[in-house]
């Protein structure tokens, strides 16, 4: 497979510190650029830190990538308003986005959330929405979109609804089967893996939406080992022989070459 590179905004978080991670140990990806509005605690000699303001982001700050993978996102408490919740989760996903399109990046891996809908009598999951139907009117040549459950795993701040959500579907999660499995917790390593799966073997449409179910039931394909070549059957010109692909009577016979010679010698009447 063709050695990657890919771009990662959105790389704190917690699906970003996860995806970061096993990017860089992945065969498949050679270079990761991530674009940060502060340091990271992990380093790896694959990864590059731009530290940056994203209202200050320029085309420049974005090299040429295969994905770029946008895991921005936060909560209204966090924010503190509803217009920096909007800026953070949708003006600056939809500006990558546009920037990523004119840098030539051909995918866009983005995490949204399952009930998305810009028609929602939710305001989390209108804004979602929105940020949904906008990247999609900006016609990047390939965009995947996922929708994952409640996520589970270390957050750097604490969040009470969230733990509290987390601590109930623990025990639903066994009960939640059939069409219900889209409702199960996820971890957000699995969110992690599941993004960079879709990067090197999703969906080849324009663009494609994978429900929390989906995410939870992929992994990483195996790939088939060349079988090896014993190096005494490579040169064992015995067996060649004895399989007819050699025959040396044939092929060193002089006497048969002299034979042929003289009849073409020998003047025609």
């Amino acid at each position: 497979m063709e050695m990657r590179s890919a771009i990662v905004v959105g790389a704190t978080g917690l699906v970003g510190s996860e995806l970061i991670k096993q990017l860089c140990e992945s065969d498949e990806y050679v270079a990761i650029t991530v674009i940060a509005r502060r340091a990271l605690d992990y380093s790896h000699p694959k990864l590059v830190v731009r530290i940056r303001e994203f209202d200050a982001l320029a085309e420049s700050d974005m090299e040429f990538a295969h994905e770029i993978f946008c895991c921005l996102g936060t909560t209204i408490k966090k924010a503190g308003s509803h217009e920096i919740f909007e800026k953070i989760d949708v003006e600056y996903p939809v500006q990558i986005a546009a920037m990523a399109k004119n840098r030539g990046i051909q995918h866009m891996i983005v995490i949204s959330a399952m009930s998305a809908n810009e028609k929602s009598f939710a305001y989390y999951n209108r804004v979602k929405g929105k940020m949904e139907k906008e990247l999609i009117e900006i016609d990047l040549p390939q965009l995947s979109i996922v929708r994952p459950s409640l996520l589970v795993g270390n957050r750097s701040e604490f969040r009470l609804g969230e733990k509290m959500g987390a601590a109930v579907l623990a025990v639903l999660n066994p009960l939640l089967i059939g069409p219900l499995k889209l409702y199960r917790s996820i971890k957000a390593e699995q969110v992690a893996l599941a993004m960079m799966v879709i990067a090197l073997y999703g969906k080849k449409s324009k663009v494609a939406i994978y429900s929390s179910n989906e995410l939870a039931q992929m992994t990483m394909p195996e790939l088939e080992e060349e079988p090896e070549v014993n190096r005494e059957d490579l040169f064992n010109w015995n067996k060649l022989n004895a399989e007819n692909i050699l025959d040396e009577e044939v092929t060193f016979d002089k006497s048969k070459m002299k034979q042929y010679k003289a009849e073409q010698d020998t003047p025609k009447d």
